[in-house]
């Protein structure tokens, strides 16, 4: 942006013209015959704009206009300024005074003039304007390369909308007011998964320190800084609160024990609301490198983040880690090219859904500086090429990081706007269906003993019903507490493992689901010993047909596991059908589909002599045959413990 800043920061007299070689003006505009006053007191508003001072820098402005209404270099500031402070319009206003009353004196900011356009998002008359500047014969090489990188730009805000019509916009970006935003910059939102506790890095002079804010009755809480040992008198920010809200990964810097200049950590919330004190993330992540902006994926086994350490494509790309079964994470691999540029990655977000990205880029085709895009996760674990988000969101100023709530469309992101409160701020906005992520609900409960009531840390899975693909894969906490995200439009496989217990099925069907509620759902597991009991909830046939589905294979393998897993395990399939059609035909079939369920696990590698089958038909009802809900109930199949 050097260049372009230099046009907005400085638009004085001669400032300019030390990118053009040469000029020739019109006849009737002399700068060295402006009013003595008017000059004098442009010396000041200089003065006044050098030191940031861009209020008093106005003012003077307009008063040096009152001695010289003509004063055309006074008008080109006033443009310049207002560009500057990101009030593209009056910059556009004054701009098009200054060509108005000399169109040759003032063609050579013809440049600045196309930026302050694109800024009100009048791209094709940026564009026009940008043409023209080209035109001039005397531009030096710099002043070249500055105008064709913002024609691109510009070429490509207009393809971008004739792809994607105004029409189709949800909503304008909305500033989350004074509950969240200051004076200070505010940026890195994160959300908690039920939407009701957002956490931003605030930046009060040098010092970033996090803040929360929570939903009340669908209002922002005014935002204060979080509670425990994180914040700190040397800087935390770019921080992701898990979806449970229950861990925080965060970038520190200049910490005593970190291994480069800014480090990855992560602090834990206890049982008081307060957060831990932080630690240097194990294993692989942090190096003598800068590690910054990570993102917990919503099972917390992946790890994303930003790095410039040896092996990326360019200054800074984005990684991700996978935590291993000793608890620390593994060497990161990089999201490689599609993602990736030789320019700048960062603010990864992953969604809820585990399969949509959300990042920040300048290397990445946009609208002239960093822009926010999505990458989706492909059925074989690569990303997609990257999508630009479009206009409104993305402009021509910087936008930092973006989160989607579990909706899959409500965003929340940082932006430098003309309405800030002060420098950068978080927004709200509807995203286009084409840029959404998936609508996602959620499971949360307990799991317990169901002999003694006590809390059992556990293995919690969750798979594709259709494709057996794994979703998700995560341990409770430390109370048998857990919480699982299921992604809308499929039907899910969900099981519960620990040692020496049966495993919990159950499942879950969003193929066509519009539901807005999230599940609970307390799981009693039963210790594995003579007796014990469990319905195998994925176990498929057609409507009186004994020959096991497709999608019954997730659950299957999870008996041949348990088998596997205790080798002196013996167990009893049984099947069990409801009331309708004739009572003999009934028993044939539950005995056919539990010898089918057998069939499967001999086939699997396990002994014969391990399993036992039996049929009964209608006659061990576990709910009332009163309606199709409850004769589903009783259409089961179950598995029984016979000794160990």
């Amino acid at each position: 942006m050097g260049i372009e800043q230099a046009y907005c920061k400085k638009l004085f007299l001669n400032v300019f013209f030390i990118l053009v070689c040469s000029c020739s003006f019109a006849q009737w505009y002399n700068p060295d015959k402006v009013n003595k006053k008017a000059l004098q007191i442009n010396e000041s508003a200089y003065e006044a704009a050098q030191n940031g001072n861009y209020a008093g820098a106005i003012t003077l402005l307009n008063k040096a206009l009152e001695a010289d209404p003509k004063f055309l270099d006074a008008i080109l500031s006033k443009a310049g300024i207002y560009g500057n402070l990101k009030n593209y319009q009056a910059s556009v206003t004054e701009y098009e005074k200054a060509f108005a009353l000399d169109a040759q004196y003032s063609g050579v900011y013809l440049l600045p003039y196309s930026i302050s356009l694109a800024g009100t998002a009048n791209f094709a008359k940026a564009l026009e304007a940008v043409n023209k500047f080209l035109q001039n014969p005397t531009l030096n090489a710099q002043s070249k390369k500055a105008a064709n990188f913002r024609k691109s730009t510009y070429a490509f805000a207009i393809d971008y909308a004739l792809k994607h019509p105004i029409s189709n916009l949800v909503s304008a970006p909305e500033n989350l007011g004074d509950s969240i935003n200051s004076a200070d910059l505010e940026y890195y939102p994160s959300l908690t998964i039920d939407g009701k506790s957002m956490i931003i890095t605030r930046r009060i002079n040098s010092d970033e320190d996090f803040y929360v804010s929570n939903l009340v009755n669908g209002v922002w809480s005014k935002a204060n800084p979080i509670e425990g040992k994180v914040n700190t008198n040397l800087n935390e920010g770019a921080q992701n609160i898990s979806q449970d809200g229950k861990f925080l990964v965060f970038t520190g810097c200049n910490y005593p024990e970190g291994r480069g200049s800014c480090d990855l950590y992560i602090s834990y919330k206890t049982k008081s609301g307060k957060w831990t004190e932080p630690q240097n993330l194990p294993g692989m992540i942090n190096t003598e490198f800068w590690e910054s902006s990570p993102c917990l994926s919503p099972d917390k086994r992946d790890l994303y983040f930003s790095s410039n350490r040896l092996g990326g494509f360019g200054g800074k790309d984005i990684w991700v880690s996978h935590i291993g079964n000793n608890g620390r994470w593994n060497e990161p691999v990089n999201l490689g090219p599609e993602v990736n540029t030789m320019a700048d990655e960062g603010c990864a977000f992953i969604h809820a859904d585990n399969q949509t990205l959300y990042f920040n880029s300048n290397g990445h085709p946009g609208y002239g500086a960093t822009d926010l895009f999505l990458s989706r996760k492909t059925m074989d674990g690569k990303w997609s090429i990257p999508e630009n988000l479009g206009y409104p969101i993305n402009t021509i100023d910087d936008e930092g990081s973006l989160i989607v709530a579990s909706d899959g469309k409500t965003a929340y992101y940082a932006s430098d706007g003309a309405d800030t409160k002060g420098g950068l701020d978080i927004y709200r906005y509807q995203l286009r269906e084409d840029i959404s992520a998936a609508k996602t609900l959620w499971v949360s409960g307990k799991v317990f003993d169901k002999k003694t009531g006590e809390g059992l840390p556990s293995l919690v899975e969750l798979f594709e019903l259709n494709s057996s693909r794994m979703v998700s894969q995560l341990q409770t906490d430390e109370y048998g507490n857990y919480l699982i995200t299921l992604p809308i439009g499929k039907d899910y496989v969900f099981n519960v493992n620990r040692k020496n217990y049966l495993f919990y099925s159950d499942n879950f069907s969003l193929m066509n689901n519009s539901a807005d509620t999230a599940f609970h759902l307390d799981i009693p597991l039963q210790p594995i010993e003579a007796g014990a009991s469990i319905v195998l909830k994925n176990i498929f046939f057609d409507s009186k047909k004994w020959e096991l589905k497709p999608e019954s294979q997730t659950e299957l393998n999870k008996v041949v596991q348990l088998l596997n897993d205790n080798p002196l395990l013996k167990i009893e399939i049984t099947g069990h059908t409801d009331n309708v059609g004739n009572p003999a035909d009934n028993l044939r079939l539950s005995v056919d589909r539990a010898k089918s369920v057998v069939k499967y696990l001999i086939a699997n590698g396990i002994a014969a002599n391990r399993l036992v089958s039996e049929g009964f038909g209608e006659t061990k009802p576990i709910a009332p045959n009163s309606s199709e809900e409850t004769r589903a109930q009783n259409r089961r199949t179950e598995l029984k413990v016979v000794s160990r």
